[in-house]
């Protein structure tokens, strides 16, 4: 070893504070200290759902049949979604034009979230209340709803209950529940939205904030889907809400942003695209068995700040 070399380590030695000067006295008081300090760091806010007086407001309310699970919408119809059953109906009078049937038992067993894209109405599809937990991704055409294509999952943690196209990747949704249909040892906690490629790899993905996840009771997220704001908009199974979330910039927790008060209760819902310039859903009502027609005010300018 260089003369050098052997003189710097044989200082180190000798240095205050690097080697050998401790007593245990002294370092039971710094660990005690730095204990202390870390004790008094602030903590973030306590999560909660935090309200800005955002009202939906109604503009219309259609009888439908059979649609439990949500509605899709494009520029002239609207498409009432249920377990194994499509209904398309006129945006104008809500009378009911075609309609594309499962069998019970089939290899449809639960529908849930659609949205249009280009003459195609694409559909989240699970097995739910059945295990083992299994997804697919179900399109159909909606000029004769006859189905056209079909993405299999497989076995998945998680029933697949939207997912959409944005920004040239696949947004998802994966729930789970406290009751019947999730993997034994999971609960609604481990829901979550994926972020996948074309190839349906998942590139990224995050949890739900706590405050939302304890609106859902037993259940999970129903619906969801990108505003034009580039937030998150999501629904749970039975609360007339809608949460507001957008992607953190920093852990693996989506960042809660609102609530709007809606005139529909939960399940699945779907943002009118064709109304340009206006910010209008359509929802659907499980107890009375419609489809409602609603417009959502623009968040303030402050809550679409970081």
């Amino acid at each position: 070893m260089p003369s050098f070399n052997r003189l710097f380590l044989g200082l180190i030695c000798f240095l205050p504070g690097l080697r050998g000067e401790e007593t245990t006295e002294a370092l039971a008081a710094r660990v005690a200290a730095n204990r202390a300090w870390y004790q008094a760091l602030p903590p973030a806010p306590a999560p909660e759902l935090t309200r800005h007086g955002l009202v939906a407001t109604e503009l219309a309310r259609w009888p439908v049949r059979g649609a439990n699970q949500g509605v899709a919408v494009d520029a002239e119809h609207f498409y009432g979604i249920g377990n194994f059953a499509i209904i398309k109906h006129r945006k104008d009078t809500g009378a009911p034009v075609a309609e594309w049937l499962g069998l019970k038992g089939g290899p449809i067993v639960h529908y849930n979230g659609g949205y249009v894209a280009d003459g195609r109405l694409i559909i989240a599809h699970s097995n739910f209340a059945q295990l083992p937990m299994a997804s697919s991704l179900e399109t159909h055409d909606t000029a004769t709803l006859a189905p056209v294509a079909t993405h299999s999952f497989g076995i998945r943690l998680g029933s697949l209950t939207w997912a959409e196209r944005r920004d040239g990747f696949w947004w998802a949704c994966f729930a789970n529940y406290n009751d019947t249909g999730t993997t034994p040892g999971f609960d609604n906690r481990w829901t979550y939205v994926g972020k996948f490629d074309d190839q349906w790899q998942m590139v990224e993905s995050w949890l739900f904030p706590p405050q939302v996840v304890a609106t859902w009771g037993r259940s999970s997220c129903s619906g969801g889907s990108w505003g034009d704001d580039g937030l998150l908009y999501v629904t749970g199974h039975d609360e007339a809400q809608l949460y507001v979330l957008r992607l953190p910039k920093q852990g693996v927790v989506l960042e809660y942003v609102t609530t709007l008060d809606v005139p529909f209760e939960g399940q699945s819902w779907a943002w009118d695209r064709s109304a340009a310039g206006d910010r209008i859903i359509y929802g659907i009502s499980r107890a009375r068995h419609e489809v409602i027609v609603a417009r959502i005010p623009a968040l303030p300018a402050e809550l679409l700040k970081r």
